[in-house]
């Protein structure tokens, strides 16, 4: 369920849990709030964003349980002063929901990038994300680091 006005799905929007848990995410995300963010994800998930090795993620091994990903919340997430979510497809089958799309991280002093990029979510029976995978390139991102006007 989309709570923000930072997010445009234009993506087929069929219920679904994983699609469900997604959109809850990313509305946590861009209202900034960490404690509704963790309600989203079971206590055992795994988050990789981006999968393999990054800046916030230096040996690819991803951040696991709610203490790991409530540390990639306050490298990655806390630092940015807007999240801007344009998602174009939506897949969902089973328990897993892919989402295309891109993300513009705004910082404060007007700055951003833009990250092009695919999102898979695995979820439990309850509803509750035990697997994020994000699929995108660092070098990308920074490439497209747009400064203040």
């Amino acid at each position: 369920m989309i709570t923000s006005d930072a997010i445009v799905w234009n993506a087929p929007n069929d219920p679904h849990p994983a699609r469900a848990a997604s959109q809850r995410s990313y509305s946590a995300v861009a209202e900034g709030d960490l404690a509704e963010w963790l309600t989203v994800y079971a206590e055992d998930a795994v988050l990789e964003d981006p999968v393999g090795p990054s800046m916030f993620d230096p040996e690819g091994r991803g951040h696991h349980g709610h203490a790991g990903i409530s540390a990639f919340w306050e490298k990655a997430i806390a630092p940015i002063d807007r999240f801007e979510f344009t998602i174009e497809q939506s897949m969902a089958n089973g328990n897993t929901c892919a989402n295309v799309g891109r993300i513009r991280t705004s910082f404060a002093d007007g700055s951003h990038t833009t990250t092009e990029l695919v999102m898979v979510y695995v979820v439990h029976e309850d509803g509750r994300v035990a697997s994020m995978k994000a699929y995108w390139e660092p070098e990308r991102t920074m490439a497209s680091f747009t400064p203040a006007s």
